[in-house]
């Protein structure tokens, strides 16, 4: 039986093993990488510069695409220094705080595009108490909950996984470190704990799930009965983003946890962690700007500035 103080490395799933692949993986992982960096530090930076946008709307993107950048940066690199240098070794310490981080920022950002769906259920629904329900102290406490309560279901699922002995060896059955690819390797009954942890997590977010689902409800419904057609695509503009990442967000993560064992494969689950992820993060941005032209304004103004310090 082996446990933190004994083991001092994991080893992570390859996507391949032909060197050619390996190198494909590299360059395909990075042009991702580079995507979401660019992606959501434009929509950063474009936030930050317009006084425009420092409205709740848009600084809740802005935490978001701070969280999406977080993720996104905790699980990428590695692999894809594993790729171009040929190995599958994570350090002890590196896969902990790979779990910690992941589960910090993605906690976060469930937690996040709850509190969004609630900024677009008053906007459209109770406009006239949008500036008492969501002033500038409002919205600075809920993403800060959102971030506390990220960094708590951290702490509580890290301590719980890596306090568990291990003697099902090193081997992790991902391109990361996962929570329950890593209690595969157990051998007492003490995984029942995270698992156990992992089923209320999992009430908790079908709880968010339900909260976005009944308030997108409710604002289709006032969208709906607005008379003129402007103003009903105004809102939907406003809205069609959020519930298109909050969609990819949701059925991509609840398809890697929840599909049947039956269709289960190594090649499959390494495919479906990298569209709940990988994707989602680098998708964000591209699905925010498209239909928001206070965004793109932002953002091609924030291109003019850019090109005439060049020259």
């Amino acid at each position: 039986m082996t446990n933190g103080s004994s083991m001092n490395r994991f080893l992570l799933l390859a996507f391949v093993d032909m060197r050619e692949l390996q190198l494909l993986h590299f360059w395909l992982f990075l042009g991702i990488y580079l995507a979401a960096l660019l992606g959501n530090g434009l929509i950063i930076t474009a936030i930050a510069c317009d006084h425009h946008l420092h409205t709740p709307m848009y600084f809740f993107l802005f935490n978001l695409s701070l969280l999406d950048l977080g993720s996104i940066s905790t699980i990428v690199p590695k692999s894809m220094a594993n790729s171009l240098w040929d190995t599958r070794a994570i350090s002890y310490a590196g896969c902990a705080a790979q779990v910690f981080l992941f589960v910090f920022f993605v906690g976060a950002e469930i937690s996040l595009l709850t509190i969004m769906s609630f900024d677009r259920y008053i906007a459209i629904c109770k406009p006239l108490h949008y500036g008492t329900l969501l002033g500038s102290r409002a919205c600075v406490h809920m993403a800060a909950a959102a971030w506390g309560g990220g960094l708590l279901y951290a702490v509580l699922h890290t301590a719980n996984t890596f306090s568990i002995p291990l003697c099902q060896g090193n081997a992790v059955d991902q391109f990361f470190c996962e929570i329950p690819q890593i209690l595969k390797l157990s051998c007492s009954d003490a995984y029942l704990r995270e698992a156990g942890l992992l089923v209320v997590s999992g009430f908790l977010i079908f709880g968010c799930f339900v909260f976005i689902v009944v308030s997108y409800v409710q604002i289709f419904r006032a969208v709906l009965r607005i008379p003129s057609q402007q103003g009903r695509h105004k809102a939907f503009s406003t809205c069609l983003p959020h519930l298109a990442v909050v969609s990819l967000f949701v059925s991509t993560g609840m398809f890697a946890h929840l599909k049947p064992s039956s269709i289960s494969s190594p090649f499959l689950d390494l495919v479906v962690s990298v569209l709940y992820s990988v994707v989602p993060p680098s998708m964000n941005p591209l699905i925010y700007s498209m239909r928001n032209s206070e965004l793109k304004e932002a953002l091609w103004k924030l291109a003019q500035r850019t090109l005439f310090h060049l020259q």
